[in-house]
């Protein structure tokens, strides 16, 4: 494959190969931090992405994963452009992401509620068990393997899991 025969369409099915190291499931296409790739001019391709929060280590080695994937494919000019604004969300992951999580055993994000009130915020947020689908679960950490992930666990089954935090 030559570089005139890659074009944008191509480097999103590459992208589709580079894996998330912290949930080495889901790829950054399926995690929806890729914003978009940009073809310039000159040669020169760039991958705009998004950390799923600011700080986030993981990032690094994205960057760095992507930068070794275009040079592989022969591009000489290449950058990856980290874009903070506006800030990722849940809502930007596939739903094939939302599966692979829930096969993996950490519960997806829960969709977004539609109606806020104040009282929403005085109770935990309502999480499904990966493993058994109950939703007879609590919440034991705010904080789970990672930042972005709270630590639960199921009543019903008793295991714990890892839930990956709405924002």
């Amino acid at each position: 494959m030559t570089l005139h025969t890659i074009d944008k369409k191509a480097i999103y099915s590459y992208l589709e190969e580079i894996k998330d190291p912290e949930v080495p499931v889901l790829s950054i296409i399926d995690l929806g931090i890729v914003r978009d790739v940009v073809m310039h001019e000159d040669d020169e391709v760039e991958v705009k992405i998004t950390p799923t929060y600011n700080g986030c280590p993981a990032m690094d080695m994205i960057a760095t994963n992507i930068r070794i994937m275009l040079a592989t494919l022969g591009f000489k000019k290449y950058k990856v452009t980290q874009i903070l604004s506006p800030a990722w969300t849940t809502d930007w992951m596939s739903e094939e992401g939302r599966r692979k999580l829930k096969e993996y055993g950490i519960a997806p994000p829960n969709p977004r509620q539609q109606v806020c009130t104040p009282d929403l915020f005085a109770t935990e947020e309502g999480v499904g068990c990966p493993h058994c689908n109950s939703h007879h679960t609590h919440r034991i950490s705010e904080f789970g393997s990672t930042a972005c992930k709270a630590l639960y666990q199921c009543d019903d089954c008793k295991e714990p899991f890892d839930y990956f935090k709405c924002h």
